[in-house]
């Protein structure tokens, strides 16, 4: 029996995950790390916190199996993250992640001075806040004598691939968030390097995701307990090889993600963008294309709830007061806007509220909305898809908050969508070991060894007369970001 380890680097844990051959999952173990908020909307992290997440999770996750049946080994990662190596490969300054605010300045120049319709002529997309591009002009104006010592710029998964490999690589599916990339063509733009005022050796080589870059160095087989054979296939941006994970691989699936971000990603065989490229359109893990809405603040609005608001761990008891009778009639509206937003607002600046809160609301009514205006967040997201023609009418659903029947109740009918339930949650560790099991020639594709391995375990269906409260609801609640806007900007100017 081979086994197949995926990584899913997440920005508050690393996740691993091992799978064997069959498809079926062993062993997870994860391994928690600090994020730093240095000033209001920064979020960065310190690299080394991964490198030791994963050198002291795999011999745990391997502890009760044949190490020397570890054939491959694959990352997914948060996207977009800037990590800076100097000439000696030492981290010049901790990674600016993707949930970070502080670049709304660059990104103002390259969507108002280089122009929107360039760049997506050059990327396929714009230029948002989370993006590395407009990272990197931040460094360059705020911190030029690191910008200077830059010798190798990776993103956060691949900085893990090249410490146990050696190689400077990256898949297409996390470079298309770098706005570095031609998408369509599967190149680095040289315009965009030109811009940003770096060289394409600063750059790594671009995989497939299923492709092997590598095998494990020596002193890193050793130290983890396993064979220096170890194919290290070049991985995924997490929402891709959460799509994976998910199956979501044929033309027009859909996949919803309820982690810390929030996503409606959407497979397409061809690539296509929005007319507003409110949408990134990105290169899928399969080797085609994908359209996706992301916001910044998902499961991580209820977490804030939760944990700093109302004080306590035990979240489904918080949501058993919220009966079905509930659903549809709250009059209390969240704005799901922690950390600002990405689609379809692009908005740095953007923030929470509660809004429609009177004497009789309660702390139930609180929590329904805050579950409710993730719902509404990413159906804004699907908007912009329906109105391009792309209409899925079911999704898979992962994250940790697909794990609360609620939650998923309250998707199925603001988006007005079955959703299926699959076997296993773990989407971008699964998908990342499925990765690995094809680089390393169990399956002939990735569409294949999806097919064989993911299994849908049951449907939430939208019930005809709760859609239409959600949707009275919703065309309410879009009414909220463009009142409260200029506020917003006006803030944090």
């Amino acid at each position: 029996m081979a086994y197949y380890i995926g990584i899913d680097l997440g920005t508050s844990a690393a996740k691993l995950l091992l799978m064997d051959e069959s498809g079926a999952i062993c062993n997870i173990v994860a391994r928690e790390y600090p994020l730093e908020f240095p000033k209001p909307g920064w979020s960065q992290q310190d690299p080394q916190h991964w490198r030791r997440a994963l050198m002291t999770g795999v011999p745990e996750l391997l502890a009760h199996v044949d190490a020397g049946k570890v054939r491959g080994i694959a990352c997914a990662g948060q996207m977009h993250g800037l990590v800076a190596l100097d000439e000696n490969d030492q981290v010049i300054r901790p990674a600016i992640l993707w949930n970070d605010g502080r670049t709304a300045a660059q990104v103002e120049y390259l969507n108002g001075v280089i122009g929107k319709k360039r760049l997506s002529g050059l990327t396929g997309n714009i230029a948002f806040a989370g993006f590395t591009a407009p990272k990197l002009l931040w460094m360059r104006e705020n911190e030029p004598e690191n910008f200077k010592k830059i010798a190798k710029i990776m993103l956060p998964k691949d900085y893990l691939t090249y410490k146990l490999t050696g190689v400077h690589a990256c898949d297409y599916s996390d470079a298309s968030g770098m706005l570095l990339l031609d998408v369509q063509h599967k190149c680095w733009s040289k315009e965009m390097l030109d811009i940003c005022g770096i060289d394409e050796s600063l750059l790594p080589r671009v995989y497939e995701s299923y492709e092997p870059v590598g095998t494990l160095k020596e002193e890193h087989a050793k130290a983890l307990g396993l064979s220096n054979n170890v194919k290290i296939a070049a991985g995924a941006g997490d929402n891709a090889a959460a799509a994976i994970g998910t199956g979501t691989v044929s033309d027009g699936d859909c996949n919803i993600s309820l982690g810390t971000s929030g996503t409606v990603f959407i497979s397409k065989d061809a690539f296509g963008t929005d007319g507003q490229n409110a949408l990134h359109s990105f290169a899928h893990a399969n080797g085609k294309y994908h359209l996706m809405g992301c916001m910044l603040s998902a499961a991580s609005c209820n977490k804030w709830w939760m944990d700093e608001i109302i004080g306590t761990k035990d979240y489904a008891a918080e949501q058993k007061e919220i009966t079905e009778e509930k659903l549809g009639e709250n009059h209390v509206y969240f704005l799901p806007y922690l950390m600002g937003e990405r689609s379809p607002h692009n908005d740095p600046s953007a923030r929470a509220a509660f809004i429609g809160m009177s004497m009789d609301s309660t702390r139930e009514d609180m929590t329904q909305a805050v579950l409710e205006g993730v719902a509404f967040g990413l159906r804004d997201s699907l908007e912009v898809a329906r109105s391009i023609g792309v209409n899925p009418e079911r999704t898979k659903i992962c994250g940790g908050g697909a794990k609360s029947p609620l939650w998923r109740k309250i998707i199925a009918n603001v988006m007005n969508m079955k959703v299926d339930l699959i076997e296993s949650e773990e989407g971008p560790g699964y998908g990342a070991a499925i990765l690995a099991a094809v680089g390393c020639g169990v399956f002939d594709s990735v569409e294949e060894a999806a097919k064989k391995l993911v299994k849908v375990t049951g449907t939430e269906e939208p019930d005809p007369e709760l859609v239409q409260k959600y949707e009275e609801r919703y065309q309410e609640f879009k009414e909220l970001y463009p009142a409260l806007k200029g506020f917003f900007q006006k803030k944090q100017a």
